[in-house]
């Protein structure tokens, strides 16, 4: 039963995270006036706090990765045992799917439809790259008890100097997919995305791997 409570807290973590990026998405277009840069900010305001609370929420619980490749990486490292990674992503991709219906029900929306938002090119998926490698990194050096707020600020930095708007989460490129909303994205765009994803959370994780085996900087100062 407790690997079912872990991929509960999976579900409706990512869930709960989708519908706030969604939901603030379709409030802040509805608001902004045609103002896309005040949309942005007010998206990317609803997403930072979201993710605070919803780590500290259930990251007792689940370790709160909402994300799948955040969950390939924790089993790759033995963080997370490799019998649960399967359950961990199918609760993701579930929970994705139902935080964008959610959203839609809030909103009075049609609950079942696909984006038609376009988001392709090089410097798109070059943009998710980093911000995938990004998110891991700091993931993976966050100290106890920090990895909230660090996460949190580094995807609200991340909304503004990546191209993408910093998805860095193919869970998310999955539930905003079924969103033709301000954060959608066309389902054609989304296998690139994903691909470009896991290749940052691959770089990320090499990167933290070759800093980790150089020597600590106040160790060789003593």
């Amino acid at each position: 039963m407790s690997n079912f409570r872990k991929y509960g807290a999976e579900l409706v973590g990512t869930a709960a995270l989708l519908c706030a990026v969604i939901g603030s998405g379709i409030m802040a277009e509805n608001l902004a006036a045609g103002n896309n840069g005040v949309a942005l900010m007010a998206n990317t305001l609803a997403t930072v706090f979201a993710l605070y609370v919803l780590i500290e929420a259930f990251g007792p619980l689940s370790g709160a990765h909402f994300n799948p490749a955040v969950s390939l990486v924790m089993a790759y490292r033995k963080e997370l045992p490799s019998g649960l990674l399967l359950g961990y992503i199918l609760a993701q991709l579930m929970g994705a799917a139902l935080g964008a219906w959610l959203a839609h029900a809030m909103f009075a929306l049609e609950i079942l439809q696909w984006s038609t938002k376009i988001r392709s090119g090089a410097s798109q998926y070059l943009a998710e790259a980093v911000a995938a490698a990004g998110l891991i990194f700091v993931i993976l050096r966050a100290e106890a008890g920090k990895a909230s707020t660090m996460v949190a600020s580094y995807i609200g930095a991340a909304y503004w100097f990546t191209a993408s708007t910093s998805f860095a989460n193919p869970a998310a490129v999955f539930g905003r997919m079924m969103s033709n909303t301000f954060a959608g994205i066309h389902p054609s765009n989304a296998l690139a995305f994903i691909t470009s994803e896991v290749i940052g959370a691959c770089f990320a994780l090499a990167l933290f791997q070759v800093l980790r085996a150089q020597p600590d900087i106040n160790q060789s100062n003593q």
